[in-house]
């Protein structure tokens, strides 16, 4: 692909763009110096509260927490036991209930707790801060990271000159489900509290008990829980995850974001009989995987992560697709679902071939392990000749629809699907050729070309007063899918693409419409299309935007993730998008691309007020590397290097991407 930057477009940046002010946010979170957030309350604030999702392997917790009018402390707990499957045992047959029952007040000096927070924090779990006569409270609230419960640690410190008597009262409730509507029969919900007692905290003494919430099957052994060590593992997984793929910029915020996305797209994968799965989350989507939020956003970003269980679930995903491969080609599922025991097609084909393939390349080529990319290959080569018999007499790929399932329309072909399938293409000829197959290699590349070329002709367009895509024939509204020919490499019509992209036209100051006109947006299209500005070397431009969007998502009213959409699912934190804020950075920023089982294009996109930037830790192509990019006179230095001290030091113009070669 051929990668050009077009950095005069910045001084036009007052008359080309979007009329939002990307400067204008009041921010409710700061950004603590040590790492996380803080929400600091102050007397007479007005009352709010915000909703979290956090994953273990076993469970799902979406979080309601803040403050009512009173400034007293509210907490909502809905948790999610994926793999307590429901009947029917379909995309939603997973095990959800709020425990949202009394719990018996613990007491100081006699007195009922009126916990009135003075501060939130967030850097992995959520934490709470209270201070009520004389006594500080914190309390920490997380999932297991590896059984189905739902910690609550509290923690009491003695701030007064004399010993202060707190009461823990003793509290354990059971319920339980009805044996005809679990798959697994029946089974049991736990909230119990441990630590309980009457105790006479000195000055300066602390005291820590905790409540967990958890479910069973009946048929399972009760089990009894320590809060610390579950505290352990979390922060254990936080630090792990936090440790690798590290960014460094001059800008705290992109940083802080980025680390959270690690987590966000780590933390949501689940022990099912069927093997590890990531999952989208959300309350909904469970022990199941999508073609797009699996197979083309989270699969190919997983080997960067160094994350053994993320792989682990990618090859799992993949080999469940394979599965549904059929010799008159009819569409694999566009979902795998209920542990791998059902699948869901209710949209038809929504391009997922395109992007099981594009997904599954991008991540052989990333994971560099030549067994597995041989397996792969069987299901790549599957998926193209099934867009191949797709194809129109304009040379472009018909679908029955996009990702978003007949929610805007979306013609017989659509734009995302055929820049999906010249990418599936590109990527498909760099494996075929890393494998040794030159002659294939040589005639998807031919065939890439040609899909190029139809696809200018066919979507090219003005729409809306723009020179730019159309999302398919009939369309008179900009898209915000139009980013996607940018991510694939597409420059032909970058400029007006851009303007269009950050126009009042799909620009909003809560995100980016899908449609001209319309009140929706969804975080996906938004982050792809960053990902394609930021290609094409809109750097300054898009980043003063990417800047407002990131400080929303983060700092602002709905905290710390990217979101999947709004109206609908009212801005759930599913996993997959925060995989693809992290993608805007490292194939967006960096301008990374996976070329071999150890090679890959570099074309980064350092912004005129960095003097450098760099990623740490990766763990593609089985090294352990970094990347630093700093400004040298009016060139870039690129230093490459690897574990056990290998350096490569690259003078770059940055006319065109450079090939790096780890060894």
């Amino acid at each position: 692909m051929k990668f050009t930057p077009i950095r005069h477009l910045l001084f036009l940046l007052p008359l080309l763009y979007s009329f939002v002010d990307v400067h204008a946010q009041d921010l409710r979170w700061h950004l603590v110096k040590n790492g996380g957030i803080a929400w600091t309350l102050k007397k007479g604030d007005a009352a709010h509260t915000d909703q979290i999702e956090m994953s273990g392997k076993q469970i799902s917790a979406i979080l309601t927490y803040g403050v009512n009018d009173q400034g007293s402390l509210v907490l909502k707990r809905k948790l999610v036991f994926p793999m307590l499957r429901t009947i029917p045992n379909n995309t939603r047959g997973t095990l959800i209930r709020d425990f949202d029952q009394p719990i018996p007040t613990i007491s100081i000096d006699g007195v009922a707790l009126n916990e009135q927070p003075v501060a939130f924090a967030f850097n992995g779990s959520i934490k709470v801060r209270s201070t009520t006569a004389g006594v500080n409270i914190v309390r920490e609230l997380f999932p297991s990271v590896n059984k189905p419960a739902f910690i609550e640690q509290g923690t009491f410190k003695n701030k007064n000159a004399k010993a202060v008597e707190i009461t823990i009262p003793e509290f354990e409730h059971t319920d339980s489900t009805k044996q005809n509507k679990g798959v697994y029969g029946i089974y049991v919900l736990n909230t119990k509290i441990y630590g309980a007692g009457r105790f006479s905290l000195k000055p300066g003494e602390t005291l820590v008990y905790s409540v967990v919430y958890s479910a069973r099957k009946v048929t399972d052994q009760p089990y009894e829980f320590s809060s610390e060590y579950e505290a352990i593992q979390r922060r254990k997984l936080i630090s792990d995850i936090t440790k690798k793929l590290v960014l460094k910029t001059p800008d705290d915020t992109l940083n802080q974001m980025f680390s959270f996305a690690k987590i966000r797209a780590s933390e949501s994968i689940f022990d099912t009989k069927g093997g590890l799965l990531h999952s989208p989350g959300g309350g909904d989507y469970y022990a199941g995987i999508w073609a797009n939020d699996q197979a083309e956003y989270m699969n190919p970003l997983f080997p960067f992560l160094g994350n053994a269980e993320g792989n682990q679930s990618a090859i799992n995903s993949f080999r469940m697709f394979a599965k549904y491969m059929n010799a008159v080609y009819k569409p694999i599922p566009s979902s795998i679902i209920a542990e791998g025991d059902g699948m869901w097609n209710g949209a038809g084909d929504r391009g997922d071939m395109a992007m099981i393939a594009y997904g599954a390349s991008r991540f052989a080529l990333a994971y560099g392990d030549t067994v597995e990319a041989r397996k792969l290959w069987p299901l790549i080569e599957w998926c193209l000749e099934f867009s191949r018999r797709k194809k129109s007499k304009d040379g472009v790929i018909a679908s029955d629809s996009d990702e978003l399932e007949g929610r805007f329309p979306a013609g017989k072909i659509n734009l995302s699907t055929n820049t999906l399938a010249y990418g599936a293409l590109v990527s498909s000829s760099d494996l075929a050729a890393s494998l040794g197959d030159k002659t294939t290699a040589e005639k998807l590349a031919l065939e890439a070309a040609a899909l190029r070329i139809s696809i200018e002709k066919y979507f090219g367009a003005k729409v809306q007063g723009y020179d730019t895509y159309r999302y398919y024939d009939g369309n008179d509204k900009l898209r915000s899918w139009i980013g996607m020919p940018l991510v694939m490499g597409m420059y032909e019509r970058k400029e007006q693409t851009a303007k269009a992209l950050l126009s009042n036209h799909l620009w909003t100051k809560d995100g980016m419409l899908s449609e001209s006109g319309s009140k929706v947006f969804w975080d996906r299209s938004l982050l792809y299309a960053v990902r394609g500005l930021f290609n094409a070397g809109i750097t300054d431009t898009t980043l003063k935007y990417f800047k407002y969007y990131t400080d929303k998502r983060l700092l602002g009213e709905h905290v710390p993730y990217a979101v999947e959409a709004w109206p609908e699912g009212n801005q759930r934190h599913l996993s997959a998008e925060s995989g693809l804020y992290c993608r805007a950075i490292t194939e967006g920023l960096f301008g990374i691309q996976p070329k071999s089982f150890n090679s890959f294009l570099l074309q980064p996109h350092l912004p005129a007020d960095w003097k450098e930037m760099s990623l740490e830790h990766i763990s593609a192509f089985n090294e352990d590397f970094g990347i630093r990019v700093l400004r040298a006179g009016k060139q870039l230095k690129i230093i490459i290097t690897q574990a056990g001290g290998k350096k490569q030091e690259i003078n770059w113009t940055g006319r065109k991407a450079v090939e790096i070669t780890l060894n």
